[in-house]
């Protein structure tokens, strides 16, 4: 099912003003149709009575045909259960008094901008996986700006089987409102569950960090894509496999991002162990190159001035020396040969 725009014009003021007359009529009728009969009875008193009363009782029908729209939001309208048509633009319409607004996610509010604030009375609320829902009798009209879906951190498996917790936060909008209604139940929950697998189906893909052998764009070759260095590729994969499957919900995805990234607590402490031991690792083959290279350069200089004449022993224990000096985490503590080495 397609939108079709309802063909009306904003005239809800002057049918208003004409339906508020017309009600006074009645009562007027009914006031001066009283006071004829405690005078005189006739029939046409009591006909002009029996007219105002229908008119004082009914009036109020067409009333309910008056809509007020705002910028940015629509009305989908049918009339004995058959579409009629959605007004889109900002006004004060009349429409068919027998014609209901349709929107079922009108009472729902997930964690995200465009929601109602606060409850009612009657308010039920459910909590699935982060997400809060809440039902109540609330505006019947949809929403058309641009809004924010924050579906909470959920624990997925990476690629490598390491449990993550991440987060994301999108940004949606109404595009089709005839297919938002009618094509699913409630496109705010059918949105919220279709990031929630989204999400998972992605993230299986990915290591958190690059990790070796790991292919994630499909081609069969290995890169070095990951959760944390892949930020960007990551959400814009996630952001056209929510649009693959919300598009015949009337949804447009505009853009996905991670908010929250990080291994799961059981797993936390030992990753960053992982992570110090590997720092420490880079930094000490950094030392020693720096080290093996000023060696170098302290035997050339020797060798090119001359100063002392050194044999392969006394080499080897300068080397030894010079190591442990630049390569030891303390202080060099010397020792002063005052003799020989033989």
């Amino acid at each position: 099912m397609s939108e079709k725009i309802y063909t009306t014009k904003k005239n809800g003021m002057i049918a208003m003003l004409l339906t508020l007359l017309v009600w006074l009529g009645g009562i007027a009728l009914v006031i001066l149709s009283a006071v004829s009969l405690s005078q005189y009875t006739t029939p046409g008193a009591v006909v002009t009575l029996i007219l105002g009363i229908l008119i004082g009782a009914l009036g109020w029908i067409p009333l309910c045909g008056l809509k007020v729209l705002k910028p940015q939001e629509a009305l989908v309208l049918t009339l004995f259960g058959n579409y009629k048509g959605t007004i889109r633009e900002a006004g004060f319409y009349y429409v068919n008094p027998f014609c209901s607004a349709v929107n079922p996610a009108a009472g729902t509010k997930l964690a995200q901008s465009g929601d109602a604030p606060g409850s009612s009375k009657n308010a039920i609320e459910l909590s699935v996986e982060g997400a809060t829902v809440s039902a109540s009798n609330l505006s019947k009209k949809i929403s058309l700006k641009a809004m924010t879906l924050n579906n909470g951190r959920q624990k997925i498996n990476d690629c490598l089987g390491n449990p993550v917790e991440i987060g994301i936060a999108v940004i949606w909008r109404v595009t089709d409102t005839a297919k938002a209604v009618f094509n699913v139940d409630n496109y705010k929950e059918y949105l919220s569950l279709q990031c929630d697998s989204a999400l998972r189906n992605i993230v299986r893909i990915y290591p958190y960090d690059v990790a070796q052998g790991v292919d994630t764009t499909g081609d069969g070759n290995a890169d070095e894509g990951s959760l944390r260095g892949s930020a960007e590729v990551v959400a814009e994969r996630i952001k056209q496999e929510i649009q693959s499957k919300v598009t015949d919900a009337g949804l447009e995805i505009l853009e996905a991002r991670i908010t929250y990234l990080a291994y799961a607590p059981e797993i936390a402490s030992v990753m960053l162990q992982r992570q110090q031991a590997s720092a420490i690792i880079d930094a000490r083959k950094m030392i020693v190159d720096g080290a093996v290279g000023m060696v170098e350069m302290a035997l050339d200089r020797l060798n090119e001035k001359q100063l002392v004449d050194l044999d392969e022993e006394r080499k080897a224990a300068m080397v030894s020396n010079l190591l442990v000096v630049l390569c030891g985490n303390h202080d060099a503590q010397p020792v002063v040969n005052a003799g020989s080495l033989y």
